[in-house]
């Protein structure tokens, strides 16, 4: 479980991509020293297992379906990579519960000055349309941000300017693709809706 509260930017050592999944080597971010075998780090978004550990960071695997569903296989060696260890119990939650289960992949469309910061507009997957809400909560590439200005293509957030500095969004340009997951709280109502309106004379029905 994460916050979508970036502590780190780190920078892919090597990927390498087989058949089935492939590994991801990644430098920089939490000291290797306080890391440990096993544990979760949110890596662009996506919740991957410290599979090994080495002077400068951690390899991870990735899985078939890590790389079918996210953005990591198009990674490439230099490239920034957003990092946050899990939460812990009493951590203060500044942004909102991630799962590091990527939903599905959008595409930057704009990414404008706006005052002091920045509006970023992003592409909206299919599957993802009744997520997006004015004043919602969603990850990018694992940063919790909010949504404003939805519409069933696309969506805006406002990004200020110290998620521009501490997060690899200085380095996203129009066209580039970045993982999203949808607020886990707007999911798991909307499953409870559909689960009502399947019920016999339920009124939601009609």
């Amino acid at each position: 479980m994460f916050a979508g509260i970036i502590e780190s930017v780190g920078r892919v050592a090597r990927i390498e991509l087989q058949a089935a999944g492939g590994l991801l080597e990644v430098a920089g971010g939490p000291d290797p020293t306080s890391l440990q075998i096993g544990e979760s780090v949110c890596t662009n978004g996506v919740c991957l297992t410290v599979r090994s550990i080495t002077d400068r960071g951690f390899v991870a695997d990735l899985s078939d379906e890590t790389v079918a569903r996210t953005c990591l296989g198009e990674l490439r060696k230099g490239d920034l990579l957003n990092l946050e260890r899990s939460l812990r119990v009493g951590d203060r939650i500044s942004g909102h519960f991630v799962f590091g289960h990527v939903d599905g992949v959008g595409e930057v469309v704009s990414f404008d000055p706006a005052g002091e910061g920045w509006t970023l507009r992003v592409t909206v997957p299919a599957g993802l349309t009744p997520f997006i809400v004015d004043k919602g909560s969603i990850a990018v590439d694992g940063i919790s941000l909010t949504m404003c200005a939805c519409s069933p293509e696309s969506f805006a957030v406002a990004v200020i300017p110290h998620t521009f500095s501490a997060t690899n969004l200085a380095g996203r340009r129009v066209g580039d693709r970045v993982n999203l997951e949808a607020d886990m709280l707007a999911r798991y109502a909307r499953r409870a809706v559909e689960a009502l309106r399947s019920e016999p004379g339920s009124e939601l029905r009609r």
